[in-house]
């Protein structure tokens, strides 16, 4: 996951490369192998992270405007065909991030005369990225894929022969980290802890065998299963990759993708959206953390940490 700076909209271009071999049932090494080739056609190409992301055969190309996105686009094209690959046209893809006011231009992003699909949203490695910088596509998405995990198990976690306990561990081991994948880069409104909690409780309530008529406090379906609320696993997992981030030098590539907000461009009405980086402020202020913290790895586990019930 990265965030990019607000200082004008960005063209992210999805492209997935193939050769005519390729096939999704190849064995792991062999993707692997092709993920070792697609690097080495690519090294004169390739640019900086994030603006270019490779991950096996999947693409993403990244820039300011959609001029500069077709002559990569083309580039990229041209090169990977040379050496006998070929772009996909039909799941080539590409969305415009308006972050500002500023307008563009009407033009189409194009891969070899034919026009690219625009979508408003991207799904790349488990996760949702919105045209508009936002996060709720990507917490319904991650919501759904906890209550996934849960699905696959239930018959074993509504069996009442199962200790509750043994339940609460398989949560914490399975679903709970298929919901907040990716979860340490968001930056969480209200709303999205609300429905993140909404959905947790219903597991939990569901493990033990109740509803909500059953009129059962919270609080003592948590001590049943042992499970922490999973407000504060989200803060612990957004502090400890502030912690990672900041014991990176600055050249490290996951530095150069922290959202920044910048003054001097004019953005669009209402209220400016929120930053990874204000939700960190946020999150040390409530725990009463200090930010110097984090370069002390041992002290910034300790400080983070959150105990299961």
């Amino acid at each position: 996951m990265f965030h990019m700076r607000l200082n004008n909209s960005y063209i992210i271009s999805f492209t997935h490369t193939h050769t005519h071999t390729h096939t999704p049932s190849v064995p792991n090494i062999l993707l692997i192998v092709f993920a070792l080739v697609m690097d080495e056609v690519t090294r004169d190409i390739q640019g900086e992270i994030p603006w270019c992301m490779l991950f096996a055969n999947d693409v993403v190309l990244v820039d300011e405007s959609r001029a500069w996105v077709n002559r990569k686009l083309e580039l990229w094209r041209r090169t990977l065909e040379s050496k006998w690959f070929r772009l996909s046209r039909t799941k080539t893809e590409y969305m415009m991030c308006d972050f500002s006011a500023t307008r563009h231009d009407g033009r189409d992003v194009s891969l070899d005369g034919q026009v690219v699909v625009q979508k408003d949203t991207f799904r790349y490695l488990g996760s949702v990225l919105q045209k508009d910088g936002d996060i709720d596509e990507d917490v319904r998405h991650r919501i759904s894929a906890g209550w996934l995990k849960w699905r696959q198990a239930s018959g074993i976690l509504c069996d009442k022969r199962v200790p509750q306990k043994l339940k609460g561990k398989f949560y914490m081991t399975a679903i709970r980290p298929a919901m907040l994948y990716g979860a340490e880069c968001w930056p969480t409104k209200r709303r999205h802890v609300q429905q993140l909690s909404v959905a947790e409780m219903r597991i939990l309530w569901w493990f033990c065998g109740h509803t909500r008529r059953d009129r059962v406090w919270n609080e003592v379906i948590r001590d049943r299963v042992g499970v922490a609320p999973i407000e504060e696993k989200l803060t612990q997992h957004r502090l400890r990759w502030f912690g990672h981030v900041q014991r990176r030098p600055p050249e490290a590539p996951v530095r150069n993708g922290v959202l920044e907000r910048v003054d001097n461009v004019k953005s669009g009405r209402g209220r400016p959206k929120l930053t990874w980086d204000e939700s960190v402020k946020r999150d040390l202020k409530n725990w009463n953390i200090f930010k110097e913290i984090a370069l002390d790895r041992s002290a910034c586990r300790l400080a983070i940490n959150v105990l299961e019930l």
